[in-house]
Order: structure tokens, then sequence, then C-alpha cells
């Protein structure tokens, strides 16, 4: 579903031991796992669920370790999608996954997706707000890479990180449940603020 060695590299640079695997006893009884993705959402979960990996991240999670999900991976944690027609997802996180529509008073188009680098703006609270997340250490306003477009929205919004806009929409670009974390940008493509984020999920597979 993407680059996963790209994935693999930035973990090996912040002393992060990995593997990539399709075994769902491997991702079952790991001490944690990162889920990346690029792609249609409806293909991606239909190669999760065919190969048992969709039950082997909840089984994860239920014990409860650590759980990245990059950019697809990010939207699949939650629970449904509106890409190409309506599709479920891991359910993980409850919320949905829409499409970059116009903003309201806006004459032109979109350009979709989105492909380049964004800002990341904290809620409230900042920098305690990304105190003991991935996020942690990260500059309010940092630039991050992103290629998508769909975009997520968590039914809570307690769960949101970061926000970013992009041609007038405001949206999600991270959040947090618990141990569950997710990014729709590739902290792997970020420089080294995202390779802050792979160290900081480092510290908590430490745990």
């Amino acid at each position: 579903m993407c680059n996963l060695f790209s994935v693999q590299r930035a973990c090996e640079h912040v002393g992060l031991a990995s593997f990539v695997t399709s075994d769902p006893a491997a991702v079952r009884t790991a001490d944690a796992a990162i889920l990346p993705g690029v792609g249609a959402f409806g293909e991606g979960m239909r190669n999760m669920v065919q190969r048992g990996l969709d039950d082997a991240l909840r089984d994860l999670v239920a014990r409860g370790r650590p759980l990245l999900g990059i950019c697809l991976g990010m939207q699949m944690i939650l629970s449904q999608s509106e890409e190409f027609g309506d599709h479920r997802g891991l359910d993980l996180v409850p919320g949905r996954v829409v499409k970059f529509a116009l903003s309201p008073g806006d004459p032109g188009r979109i350009r979709v997706p989105q492909i380049g680098w964004n800002r990341l703006v904290a809620p409230a609270g900042y920098p305690g707000c990304w105190a003991d997340t991935p996020l942690q250490g990260v500059a309010d306003g940092e630039y991050m890479y992103f290629v998508h477009s769909f975009y997520a929205v968590p039914r809570d919004p307690g769960v949101v990180l970061s926000r970013t806009t992009y041609s007038g929409i405001e949206y999600c670009s991270s959040f947090r449940k618990d141990r569950i974390y997710a990014t729709q940008f590739h902290p792997e493509k970020s420089g080294p603020a995202g390779i802050m984020i792979y160290r900081n999920f480092k510290s908590f597979c430490d745990e």
C-alpha cells in the first residue's frame, strides 16, 4: 500500500527495531505496529481483511500496545470512508473520511490531491497538548509533507492533535486516542521534525 521501506528506514534511523510483515500472528504479538499506506481506502481495507490483519490490529490495540497510522493508515483507523463508495474501516477511533470539497464562497476549484508541504497548527494549550504524543517537541506551525485527496473527521474533536488548512478547509491532520496515534502527513518524508515523531513513537514502544 506504500513505500514500506522508507518507513522502515526512518525506524532504523531512530534505533527502532522493525520488520515488514503481512502475518497476523506477528502483528498480534508485536510490541507496537505502524500502519502506513497510500492509495484507495476500500482496496486497503479489503487487503487487510483478506489477510486477517484487521482483527490482528484490533487485538494489538486491545493489549494496550501502541499503533501509529500514517496517511491512508490514519484514515483506515476510523469507522468509515466515502472514497469511491461507502467503506467500513477498522473503527478503532470513531469517525469518517471525506473528500476535499469547495469551501463556502470559493468560486474556484480545489487542486486534489494536496501534494507538498503544509503547516501543523496545535489546539489551545500548546505545548502541553502535545506532551506524551508523537508530536512532543515539534514546533507549532511546523511544516510536514502531505499527499492526499481525503481527510479524517474524528467524531470526538478532543482527540485532534493538530489541524491543517488547505484551500480554505481546516481539517484534522493528526489525532490521538489512548495509545492510538495517527498522522495524515508522512513523517518519514518531513525532515528532522518528522524523524522526531518516529523517535517519540520509539519511546512509547519501549514502555
